[in-house]
């Protein structure tokens, strides 16, 4: 069989039985290639981690069922580490953007508030981790955190201010509050009353759901060539 045409829509063959000559022209058709897989990182602490919780059970490993079962190819890194505080986030943070993701979800904070430190303090390492990632064009996603009731209505205003202030400082998504229809729901956390259980996992994935996939979307347009 001889090849006597071709470009990238058409291939054509000269063919010759029993002194017959057959000419086989063919359309070639490109097929979709497979989407990149994204990388989207979670810097967070016990809330995000999965503390008291299977590793599948976990926010990274439940998110990332759930947006490959919106059919979005993605790999959720888990940069939780129980107990730790902005500082904690801001100290790790080269080590945790090593990995090169395409965008990060930024949950720090609840240790902070639970130990009643300065906001002040917690407002320049959120900062800070802020301004690192934004220098590096990653897509943001800042989820939000509660002070504890006992510490006082000005020390909870001054502490859940941080969040909007530095989601409009640094032009980035903002989830208000990580732990929404969670917190203070005793069927939907452990026995401390604080770490969510698997079921109340879940519902935190729900509804971070649509901004998580517009997280994922901007940061797919950025990889695209």
């Amino acid at each position: 069989m001889e090849r006597i045409g071709f470009n990238s829509q058409f291939g054509c063959w000269r063919r010759e039985f029993n002194g017959v000559v057959v000419f086989t022209c063919l359309m070639l058709v490109a097929l979709p290639g497979r989407a990149a897989e994204l990388k989207l990182l979670v810097l967070g602490d016990s809330l995000s981690a999965g503390y008291g919780l299977k590793q599948a059970d976990a926010f990274p490993s439940q998110l990332e069922a759930a947006l490959r079962a919106a059919g979005t190819a993605v790999r959720v890194i888990n940069a939780g580490v129980s107990g730790d505080t902005t500082a904690g986030g801001r100290a790790r943070l080269g080590w945790s953007l090593a990995d090169k993701p395409d965008a990060m979800i930024l949950e720090l904070g609840a240790n902070d508030g639970l130990r009643g430190l300065d906001p002040a303090q917690t407002r320049a390492n959120l900062d800070a981790i802020l301004a690192e990632a934004t220098k590096q064009r990653l897509p943001i996603l800042l989820a939000g955190m509660k002070a504890p009731p006992n510490l006082g209505r000005e020390y909870a205003a001054e502490f859940e201010a941080i969040y909007t202030d530095l989601a409009t400082l640094h032009g980035i998504a903002l989830y208000p509050f990580f732990l929404e229809g969670v917190a203070a729901v005793p069927a939907l956390n452990q026995e401390d009353g604080i770490h969510p259980n698997a079921e109340g996992v879940a519902v935190i994935v729900k509804r971070l759901l649509a901004a998580v996939t517009d997280l994922l979307r901007r940061a797919g347009k950025k990889k695209a060539p």
